[in-house]
């Protein structure tokens, strides 16, 4: 077992001379390889190839083929198990477009008597906002004259809403908008101060919901949303669907 790592030793020196110098031992030490009886870490082939290509294959090139095949394998699984998922995602949420947006139109808004301020409100009871202006609705879930939105699926919904208010000066912002889940308040944005003229502030709110579900914004009785009403947003978007509707 000693003779032929020697033999490839005692050859790869001699491959740092010309070639054409070699010839004739290089093919010695081919044929000595090639008659080899003994074991060998490798197949005669690879030992031939090391001779006819001189560099980049010899004992090492079965296991290379070997990883080659794993890896090869293996990626051919994942792109099924991949293949497989985008399938079944494709079959639950394919068709299933559902989101909104609309925003406060201006002119609902009234002159409050003794000021220039106009205002949506102030009511002596809590009124839905009808968030008349619509810029989204896939699904044709939302209505504008109510200001609802229905869920025509069961699933999770994501529901964003932004308020704002602004007063003339010394006048005194007083507002209360909550998110209203049938009928059922689950959010809330408020102010009632004289330290600033205008403010706005944005809540997002994650629900579960199933078929036939309700989801609105409301004013709070005695509170008012002054100038620039275009400026309240209610948007809505489903996150998924739930599998068992």
């Amino acid at each position: 077992m000693v003779a032929l790592p020697l033999l490839f030793l005692v050859g790869s020196l001699f491959l740092c001379d010309p070639v054409e110098a070699q010839s004739s031992t290089i093919e010695i030490m081919k044929q000595a390889a090639i008659n080899w009886q003994g074991s060998l870490t490798c197949k005669k082939w690879d030992c031939n190839c090391t001779f006819t290509r001189q560099r980049g294959c010899c004992c090492g090139a079965n296991d290379l083929y070997k990883l080659e095949e794993d890896t090869f394998m293996r990626m051919t699984y994942l792109w099924h198990n991949i293949h497989t998922l985008n399938g079944r995602v494709e079959a639950l949420t394919g068709g299933v477009k559902i989101a909104f947006k609309a925003t406060m139109d201006p002119n609902i808004a009234i002159t409050i008597p003794g000021t220039t301020e106009r205002c949506f409100g102030p009511f002596n009871t809590n009124v839905p906002i009808p968030y008349g202006i619509v810029s989204l609705d896939d699904g044709s879930a939302y209505n504008p004259s109510l200001g609802a939105f229905t869920a025509p699926t069961a699933g999770v919904y994501v529901f964003s809403y932004t308020v704002y208010s602004s007063v003339a000066e010394n006048g005194r912002l007083y507002h209360k908008v909550q998110l209203m889940f049938n009928k059922t308040p689950t959010a809330s944005v408020w102010e009632s101060n004289r330290e600033d003229g205008e403010d706005s502030a944005t809540h997002v709110v994650v629900l579960e919901m199933q078929r036939g579900d309700q989801v609105y914004v409301e004013l709070t009785s005695g509170r008012k949303l002054c100038t620039f009403l275009q400026y309240n947003i209610f948007s809505g978007y489903i996150l998924y669907p739930l599998v068992n509707e």
